[in-house]
């Protein structure tokens, strides 16, 4: 951990179980593991990219004020998939909870582990839609765009709907 304190914008999904539920617990436990939520987009519905197969997900937007390292917040997204049960059984699969990090301050990262920005973020319309809503003229340090200008472009044709509790 440092001293200093980075805004970081995570994704969180969901298509198995109590999808909101497990957004809400997600929503909880990083709030004392990553950090300070400190803005939150609603909660959005969408068929599955890339294997259309499966259930619709859920997804919503976090910004993080958070002095972890990318390393320690990447830790802590991924216990966070595993206290809500996730299972990595195929790429794109179904899943109780997915937590991405999509941006990590203006840096860029590239380990084996974690690549920041999110490498697909600009093709995914599901990311795009709740990030816009709460950074949407937050520029991509890669492409040089807002995330407004990313989501106009984006041709992603998957309908993102805001999504009620039924």
């Amino acid at each position: 951990m440092s001293n200093e304190s980075v805004l970081a914008y995570l994704l969180l999904g969901s298509n198995l179980g109590d999808r909101a539920a497990l957004l809400a617990q997600a929503r909880a436990r990083l709030a004392t593991t990553a950090g300070a939520i400190v803005a939150e987009s609603g909660i959005y519905e969408t068929a599955a990219w890339g294997r259309e197969d499966q259930p619709a997900f859920l997804n919503q937007a976090l910004a993080v004020r958070t002095v972890l390292s990318p390393e320690e917040l990447l830790t802590a997204c991924l216990s966070t998939e595993q206290a809500a049960g996730r299972e990595r059984r195929e790429h794109w699969g179904s899943r109780t909870l997915d937590v991405d990090i999509l941006f990590f301050g203006p840096g860029i990262i590239a380990t084996p582990t974690l690549s920041v920005p999110h490498p697909r973020l600009a093709e995914r319309r599901f990311a795009l839609v709740p990030l816009a809503e709460i950074a949407g003229s937050l520029v991509h340090p890669q492409l040089g765009e807002t995330m407004a200008t990313l989501l106009a472009r984006c041709s992603d044709p998957l309908p993102v709907r805001l999504w009620t509790a039924e």
